[in-house]
């Protein structure tokens, strides 16, 4: 089986109930959407328990539009780095307080990253496919979803739109696949269903809402609410 999980954003108590509740077998993986940072109380903590994860299972980790931000914030180079000037507005503060940034008497030059999430960050990807599911953060360009060529869909694809399109997540396309992102909750904090051609399960986890699972191909949903409640 195939699990995907939806935006985190340092919410370290819901991923941690989440991943509790989850019932997973030996061979079962784990793809997790991005936004595994910004506006939630803890993202250091989020990565080391995702690479406590990633050290005893199967797990892929894809780039969210707050990675991309932040790195760029730190001057990393790279054409999936961009934004860093809204890093801070976006809620990146909170990131830099988990990481003890303005702890440093001059962060802008002692600041680093411990090595191990240095490496979480750079082996972050834009996109995965697995059997039937096309895993991405955000959208694509709507020209490319009609093309019916999944893999020259993913070759043209942009960062800025894999990482922040919201217009293209519930539209029919011809890639033969299910889309299954993250990144726009609904107002209600539900699911996305749009089946067969996509599924959306950002479902606000930093907002009071709730942090999502999929199981995949049975797509049964596993969720974490705030105050310890359960759904699922």
């Amino acid at each position: 089986m195939l699990y995907a999980i939806g935006d985190i954003h340092g919410r370290l108590d819901l991923l941690e109930e989440l991943l509790d509740k989850l019932p997973l077998e030996r061979e079962d993986r784990l793809v997790f959407l991005g936004d595994y940072v910004d506006r939630g109380p803890d993202s250091h903590g989020v990565v080391e328990r995702l690479l406590e994860v990633q050290a005893a299972r199967d797990c892929i980790f894809l780039l969210g539009n707050h990675e991309s931000m932040f790195l760029d914030f730190l001057a990393w180079q790279g054409d999936a780095y961009f934004g860093g000037d809204a890093f801070l507005t976006n809620g990146g503060d909170r990131t830099l307080a988990s990481y003890g940034y303005f702890d440093l008497e001059d962060p802008e030059r002692e600041f680093a990253l411990p090595e191990s999430h240095r490496e979480f960050y750079s082996k972050l990807e834009l996109h995965h496919v697995e059997g039937d599911y096309l895993f991405i953060h955000a959208g694509m360009n709507s020209r490319l979803l009609q093309g019916g060529d999944l893999h020259y869909a993913l070759r043209r694809s942009r960062p800025e739109d894999l990482l922040w399109n919201r217009a293209t997540g519930e539209h029919p396309h011809e890639l033969g696949v299910t889309i299954v992102y993250g990144h726009t909750p609904r107002a209600d904090f539900r699911v996305r269903h749009n089946e067969p051609f996509s599924i959306g399960i950002d479902t606000g986890a930093v907002y009071g809402g709730l942090l999502t699972a999929i199981r995949l191909p049975d797509e049964t949903l596993f969720q974490t609410a705030p105050g310890g409640r359960l759904l699922g």
